[in-house]
């Protein structure tokens, strides 16, 4: 498997492997290994892939309302066994309410994390983004839950499957009190994840790059090497800073935030 750099797949491949994995996702179902089956597949062939999934959900009528971050914590690298950061797109309905009851089965490899999200009020375009430059375009911050989704089998994978199944987004609940910038350290809003009222992880916002709102930079000057940009009032999801915990038909779960509050769903 080859890292970053050029892509070597054909644009054929490209949309029938993104077509492959919008089936995936329709069909609720997995498919195997894409750097199983494409050795010489590059990370930039995996982002031509989620790029053309992308597209084709807007032709086929789906809404973007933002972007998640992943693998930014060394939790989640740590067990991920991937090293670096990597993005996807958030759809609209991929977005649930605070205490929504979810369809287990919409999805497929079920994992819950704990994030930040960030509501842009203006644009961010790379590549020269600071950390200063997201906090002055940030209109507020809101605790999250992600629900992890993987389309592509989960032994053995690489960035470069993660990548082209969107990054693993399955969907977001997000609830809890928005607030700006200015009015907490976001390094050190705390979570405690319950699943069935037992704590299974906890941790701060800081174990996302130092600072959450770093992700969200490394995100704009990303998105700019693939001549795209962050638009007003979309969504970002900054990154876990807790482990993924799995979840089961009938799981209740809580992320506590403190002064943030609580978001919680559940799963039938």
């Amino acid at each position: 498997m080859t890292g970053a750099g050029e892509r070597s797949l054909d644009d054929a491949t490209i949309t029938s492997i993104a077509d492959e994995l919008a089936r995936a996702e329709a069909e609720r179902t997995t498919v195997p290994l894409l750097t199983a089956r494409y050795p010489g597949m590059t990370v930039e062939d995996s982002y031509a892939v989620q790029n053309t999934w992308r597209r084709r959900g807007i032709e086929a009528g789906r809404r973007p309302v933002g972007r998640k971050i992943g693998l930014t914590s060394k939790v989640m690298q740590a067990a991920t066994g991937i090293t670096e950061p990597d993005y996807g797109a958030i759809f609209a309905d991929m977005v649930f309410d605070n205490g929504a009851v979810i369809e287990h089965s919409r999805f497929s490899n079920v994992r819950i994390e704990v994030e930040l999200a960030f509501v842009l009020r203006e644009g961010l375009k790379g590549p020269d983004v600071t950390v200063f430059d997201v906090l002055r375009a940030t209109e507020y911050v809101v605790p999250a839950l992600e629900i992890l989704s993987s389309r592509i089998e989960m032994s053995g994978r690489t960035i470069v499957d993660t990548i082209s199944d969107n990054a693993a987004m399955g969907g977001m609940v997000h609830g809890g009190n928005p607030v700006r910038v200015d009015q907490t350290d976001l390094r050190w809003v705390p979570a405690l994840l319950y699943r069935n009222a037992t704590i299974e992880e906890s941790g701060v916002a800081a174990a996302v790059l130092g600072h959450p709102a770093t992700g969200v930079a490394w995100l704009a000057n990303k998105l700019a090497q693939h001549d795209d940009a962050l638009e007003p009032g979309e969504i970002v999801l900054a990154g876990s800073f807790t482990r993924p915990v799995w979840i089961e038909p009938g799981d209740t779960v809580l992320a506590d935030y403190r002064e943030l509050g609580t978001v919680s769903c559940r799963f039938v």
